[in-house]
């Protein structure tokens, strides 16, 4: 396994991250494809074993067992202190009043709660999951700042959000002396790549890292565009994330097949290395549910693609419309 910095901090992790939403509950939440913990915990032992130390869940993920299955997992197979976690607050888990955004009550309750659901007394990572236009900037910088400094988080994250927003919110901070975000997960792979545009150079400059989510596009680039899955069968996500340049997307995918063939190496390799190769790219986000896809994950450490293999694989790309915000 390789390790960098998180951005300009002295926090190592992996190159990978592993993400949490595919383990939970499924009859809880809205992601019926799930993992329960019983087919969770090998593939958390997998990944650590491996040498990742750096995973990320949320508290809506699965009506918060994802955080339980998470918590319980790590415990019994970490070091604490070698470990990160990384949890995220906004989306609501139920409906009602003051139930999720980025107030000042929903993050000072939420992260009590993702607390006991993990186990733990403090996050190393504590992310707002999406950017909230119904709160003032200030109260949420501000909240956060506080559970910093009562040590129930080491650091902050933010997560997909246009670049003003997101450079809006560090200028912000940086004005009142609160604690800085020192990472952004947002949405990049070959199917979606608007992230060139502000995004990451935004973040190289300020020294943010960055953290993808969806690197292989949920699935969509690790097999032939025809074939399906059971989570690409009930994901409302994917649908809307993709559907819209569906005939140049195919394109896209087709190239990372051919490059796969001819390396005889799969497809989720040759995705992934492309990733990982994007300047300012900390560790990508990995999903996985089955013991392949964190041994793929990991085989990509060491890919190295060539100058006009990366020309193929983006040569067929067209823009997006902003799509994960």
């Amino acid at each position: 396994m390789e390790y960098t910095r998180l951005g300009r901090t002295g926090l190592e992790v992996s190159r990978l991250a592993l993400g949490c939403m595919s383990f939970g509950i499924p009859d809880r939440g809205p992601h019926p494809w799930t993992l329960d913990e019983a087919a969770s915990r090998p593939l958390i032992r997998q990944a650590v074993e491996a040498g990742i130390n750096f995973f990320d869940t949320a508290n809506f993920y699965s009506d918060g067992t994802s955080e339980e299955i998470v918590g319980r997992a790590l415990r019994d197979f970490t070091r604490r202190d070698e470990t990160v976690i990384a949890t995220k607050v906004f989306f609501p888990l139920r409906e009602g009043p003051n139930i999720g955004g980025l107030s000042r009550k929903a993050i000072l309750s939420e992260i009590d709660h993702s607390l006991r659901r993990l186990g733990t007394d403090y996050v190393d990572l504590y992310q707002i999951h999406r950017f909230d236009p119904h709160t003032p900037i200030e109260e949420t910088l501000e909240a956060l700042h506080d559970v910093v400094r009562a040590g129930k988080a080491r650091y902050i994250g933010a997560s997909s959000m246009a670049a003003w927003q997101f450079a809006t919110m560090l200028h912000t901070a940086e004005r009142h002396g609160w604690t800085r975000f020192v990472s952004m997960q947002n949405h990049l792979n070959l199917l979606y790549r608007e992230e060139e545009r502000e995004m990451l150079p935004l973040c190289r400059a300020e020294g943010v890292g960055v953290i993808p989510w969806s690197p292989l596009a949920r699935g969509r680039l690790t097999r032939p565009w025809d074939e399906t899955s059971a989570r690409a069968e009930t994901d409302e996500v994917s649908r809307k994330l993709y559907a819209a340049t569906e005939a140049a997307d195919r394109a896209v995918a087709d190239a990372v097949g051919r490059i796969a063939e001819a390396r005889g190496l799969p497809r989720a390799q040759i995705a992934l290395a492309w990733v990982l190769q994007k300047p300012g790219v900390t560790a990508p986000i990995i999903g996985a549910t089955k013991p392949h896809h964190l041994a793929d994950a990991i085989a990509a450490l060491s890919v190295t693609l060539s100058a006009d293999e990366i020309a193929t694989l983006e040569a067929n790309y067209l823009p997006h419309a902003p799509a994960g915000h």
